[in-house]
């Protein structure tokens, strides 16, 4: 059996609910609650459920955006959640992040050559300006951008340019895994399949897994080879594109297969 890049054992991400006049806790909000599972290297696992299941928290513990409550997030074996910043910065070249919103996860008053450069400087502080501007032009060029857009800001850029751009963020540090947190639901639906098939291409050259976190079945049942379905914080099932799309056994799985639209020729 292969051995998973990446197991996520017994994951729990509670924030903490404070009211009343001294801001006491009263509660919590249990976004992710004892969820497991593995991602081998080259594979996909799409990971599905509506807006406020827990999904996108999943991705954010992973790459430690989000501080978990318990659990183990394995890379390579190695526990990557009690690492300090400075242990897990060699593991931020592996685990990359592409963010639902292309405008709104690149800064505005930077270049695309800063934007993409930002990453070279801090994991590959040796390369000479002159290296890092050939690596940038190399980049664009995977995602299939121009040495013109170098010095253009992110303004200047269609919905699915700035896409490119944040995959191309994504890659600079070459990755063995990126998290894909619904990078194309703010798309257009034309745009759209020019990102997937990016993102295909991309995986079958670099040999990249990738997290693809979505609600869209249809785009999660393209891109993937096994789909989790997340209701309310859990995992409740998991399983092949055919068993999880064809044979759901879960109720919650059911009733979002049943929800997807489907066109009525008369």
């Amino acid at each position: 059996m292969p051995v998973p890049i990446l197991e996520v054992q017994n994951l729990k991400v509670y924030f903490p609910i404070f009211g009343g006049v001294l801001r006491k806790k009263t509660g919590e909000v249990r976004a992710v609650d004892d969820v497991s599972f593995t991602i081998e290297a080259g594979e996909t696992v799409g990971l599905v459920g509506e807006s406020g299941s827990g999904k996108t928290t999943v991705g954010r513990a992973i790459i430690k955006l989000v501080k978990p409550t318990s659990g183990r997030v394995l890379w390579e074996g190695n526990d990557t959640v009690p690492m300090h910043e400075s242990e897990f910065r060699p593991l931020r070249k592996k685990i990359q992040m592409i963010f639902q919103d292309p405008f709104g996860s690149l800064n505005p008053r930077m270049t695309v050559t800063s934007i993409i450069g930002e990453a070279l400087d801090i994991h590959f502080p040796h390369l000479s300006t002159s290296e890092k501007i050939q690596r940038v032009i190399q980049l664009l060029d995977q995602v299939g951008l121009l040495p013109i857009h170098l010095g253009r800001y992110p303004h200047e850029f269609s919905g699915g340019q700035r896409q490119r751009i944040g995959i191309a963020r994504a890659l600079a540090v070459e990755p063995q895994l990126i998290i894909c947190d619904e990078p194309v639901s703010a798309l257009d639906v034309s745009v759209q399949a020019q990102i997937i098939n990016l993102l295909l291409d991309l995986q079958k050259r670099l040999g990249l897994a990738y997290l693809f976190i979505g609600h869209d079945l249809a785009v999660v049942e393209h891109v993937s080879q096994r789909v989790l379905v997340m209701n309310l914080g859990q995992l409740v099932e998991e399983g092949t594109c055919e068993q999880i799309y064809r044979h759901p056994r879960d109720p919650y799985t059911q009733k979002l297969l049943a929800a997807v639209p489907r066109l009525e020729l008369t």
